[in-house]
């Protein structure tokens, strides 16, 4: 009989628990939702674990940067239990995020934190130079991106400001030494990728640097 009670009393507490632990996931991400720091904060100082996924398998801290949510964002770059390269299911990091979405602090606070500037496959430096974001390109070339990262299709950083970035991310680039001449596996280069998205100025700017690195002729 007295192991009876205190198997009830076990699994009271084990209910409780779970009860409360479904109340504290369901605040979580309510709160990455409301963008509440503060929430997140209490949360986490009560034990709530910073990388649980969502229902839909994605953390809370790619969550926040996809949506905007800097300033739970910030709170969970603080926090060190988070794990910054957590990877989703597209294989994104909240790195690649912060790089998308042009959040140069947090995405300086991540690098801080040692997050992967060269992930292998799509790569932090692909995403900052889709967005044109010229402060977070610089700040992944400065920590050692590699410049002419490849995708899994062969596509490179080049390519990808050739055809969704600006000019002036192209020409950040080829300043810092981008190959103009790779290719992706179907064979195209960054100018034809220009060239596919009705591009001239960036078509041009390559070009340009392409006749500027040829040998000149003798007088």
């Amino acid at each position: 009989m007295r192991n009876y009670f205190k198997f009830i009393a076990y699994l009271s507490v084990l209910v409780s628990v779970s009860i409360a632990h479904a109340g504290s996931y369901e605040d979580y991400f309510a709160a990455v939702k409301k963008d509440d720091p503060a929430a997140i904060t209490e949360l986490l100082q009560r034990g709530f674990d910073p990388n649980t996924p969502s229902p839909d398998g994605q953390h809370a801290l790619y969550l926040s940067l996809r949506d905007g949510a800097t300033k739970v964002a910030q709170a969970l770059v603080a926090w060190p239990a988070t794990q910054v390269d957590g990877r989703n299911s597209h294989d994104e990091t909240p790195l690649m995020m912060a790089a998308l979405k042009g959040h140069a602090e947090i995405a300086r606070r991540l690098v801080a934190r040692d997050a992967d500037v060269n992930k292998p496959g799509w790569a932090p430096l692909h995403y900052a130079a889709t967005g044109g974001h010229l402060a977070i390109m610089a700040l992944l070339l400065e920590h050692h991106a590699f410049i002419d990262a490849e995708s899994p299709n062969g596509t490179t950083p080049l390519m990808m400001a050739a055809h969704y970035g600006t000019p002036d991310a192209v020409k950040l680039l080829l300043d810092a030494g981008a190959d103009t001449a790779m290719k992706n596996q179907l064979g195209l280069t960054a100018i034809d990728f220009a060239k596919r998205a009705n591009r001239p100025d960036a078509a041009e700017l390559i070009a340009q640097h392409i006749r500027s690195q040829q040998p000149r002729g003798k007088w």
